[in-house]
């Protein structure tokens, strides 16, 4: 079924107003978010539209930070205000979490305008406050494609009014990397009957022509002459021949060879290959491309923020079928970068098809590789889907790569990556095993896999996305894709990746 990325629905439009809200002012809107601090000074409470209303609503129903209550208000009680206390100390994920229950609040309903405004708070946890409360509200209002033959008809939050004097700090940054989640979060719930490898392709073309961006597709008979065979024997079991890898580049004005690549796994659908897995095990496996889906709206932000850094973007998309020309356990193959591979397990593809991703990547000579992957249960039974798990070549930046966690809300932990790991993967027959016959650890060992791929002068970060997906959505994502990795991306460079660590380092 053809279908054409959602450009001009990622984002609602924003705009700061400096009109002082009054009554009259609050009764246009079909929806409203007030912001209070826990104790509002007499002259908060003067300056509020009902504000004798809202004094007794608050002294009855707040008791702490993060306490809230709704009402409506205006001559038909058409306005719908919600009204929440700020907590003046929380983390980002604890502003995001609570920002996404108020969004769907004020969202319900489905208002098409909306009013959001503070008053008394203080001015750090109020620009916080604002930001995680549009980023919210963006993923709520954001619509994942339909294929109802009659779709119920629902009207659209068409503008979000930020009442605030000063422009609002870093709402570029907070609306750009809200229109590359919604991205990810698009395409990783398409249906796997609609985003094949070959639609994915010409999704990808659209992508690079809206935005300019240098574009190439190596296909399968490419992919042979570049040696590609970790990639090539997962894509064997395809009924069509239309896997392949794209190469996306972004170039900023006087940039020549990437600052970046963001390298992504996109496995259209897993069926786990010879070893098949269970019915359960592979009901939503159309999701397990979300790795090159983050990649993508990370490059979707970057390039919206007109990021001077040049970025790469490299994603290995493909299927995991069964059939007779399928991979098989026991199989040698050849990696681009000359490495051979003993397979032990057919459902362990990710890492294969990453292999030769990476290598291609590397040979571009980046300053730094990240790399995006709904990798291993391993991690997930590690972490639970709260956190995803980080794994780097570059012992010295844990620090920098989990507080980046921290600070976009999107938490990550930083696995051991020691050598003698390696002893798991040594084989009789090749350079090195795919994986280990038992999986004990498989998230740091497919990490150590991974690593053969990346040449020690350049700086890497692998994440394996547990937090990708989750029962009831995390922080102020309420859906169960939750899109993972483009808040912490944009983090992460923002914050210096990988300036710390430089240099070339010893052998890992």
């Amino acid at each position: 079924m053809p279908i054409r990325l959602p450009f001009d629905q990622l984002l609602v439009p924003v705009r700061q107003i400096k009109a002082r809200i009054t009554a009259a002012a609050l009764a246009r809107y079909a929806g409203a978010l007030l912001f209070l601090p826990l104790a509002p000074s007499q002259s908060d409470w003067n300056a509020l539209p009902h504000g004798a209303l809202l004094r007794a609503l608050h002294e009855r129903k707040v008791r702490k930070a993060g306490d809230t209550f709704h009402l409506r208000v205006g001559p038909q009680a058409q306005t719908l205000l919600v009204v929440a206390c700020v907590a003046a100390e929380a983390s980002t994920f604890e502003r995001l979490q609570a920002a996404g229950k108020l969004a769907r609040s004020a969202l319900d309903g489905d208002p098409q305008s909306l009013l959001v405004w503070q008053q008394g708070c203080a001015p750090g946890a109020a620009e916080a406050t604002f930001n995680t409360i549009i980023a919210a509200l963006e993923a709520a209002a954001f619509r994942f494609a339909t294929f109802k033959s009659k779709p119920k008809t629902r009207a659209r939050l068409l503008r979000i009014d930020l009442a605030r004097r000063e422009k609002l700090p870093d709402l570029d940054l907070t609306l750009a990397t809200a229109a590359g989640n919604n991205l990810a979060r698009w395409l990783t719930a398409l249906p796997p009957s609609t985003l094949d490898a070959g639609m994915y392709r010409r999704l990808l073309k659209q992508f690079a022509q809206r935005l300019k961006l240098g574009f190439k597709f190596h296909g399968e008979t490419q992919l042979k002459r570049l040696g590609a065979g970790a990639f090539l024997a997962v894509a064997r079991g395809n009924g069509a021949r239309d896997a392949g890898i794209a190469y996306l580049s972004y170039r900023p004005r006087g940039a020549a060879a990437a600052a970046v690549s963001l390298v992504g796994k996109g496995i259209c659908f897993d069926t786990g290959g010879t070893n098949l897995k269970a019915h359960k095990g592979m009901l939503d496996m159309h999701t397990d491309m979300e790795g090159s889906a983050v990649a993508l709206g990370s490059l979707h932000a970057l390039h919206a923020l007109r990021s001077p850094l040049a970025v790469d973007c490299w994603l290995a998309i493909t299927e995991n079928r069964i059939g007779p020309r399928a991979y098989k356990p026991q199989d040698i193959v050849r990696a681009a970068n000359g490495t051979t591979i003993q397979v032990i397990h057919t459902d362990a593809e990710g890492r294969m098809v990453l292999a030769d991703a990476l290598s291609l990547a590397s040979a571009k000579k980046p300053r730094s590789i990240i790399d995006y992957a709904t990798l291993t249960g391993a991690c997930v039974h590690a972490l639970t889907e709260r956190y995803s798990g980080a794994f780097t070549n570059r012992p010295e930046a844990r620090g920098l790569i989990e507080s980046a966690g921290a600070g976009s809300g999107e938490r990550v932990w930083c696995f051991p990556m020691d050598i003698d790991f390696d002893t798991d993967l040594e084989s009789t027959v090749a350079d090195i095993m795919q994986c280990a016959a038992d999986g004990k650890g498989d998230h740091i060992l497919a990490a150590r896999f991974l690593n053969r791929f990346v040449p020690n002068d350049i700086a890497w970060l692998h994440l394996d996305l547990a937090a990708g997906t989750r029962h009831g959505g995390l922080g102020h994502i309420a859906t169960e894709i939750t899109g993972f990795g483009v808040r912490y991306t944009l983090e992460l460079l923002r914050s210096g990746w990988p300036a710390s660590s430089q240099a070339p380092r010893a052998p890992q």
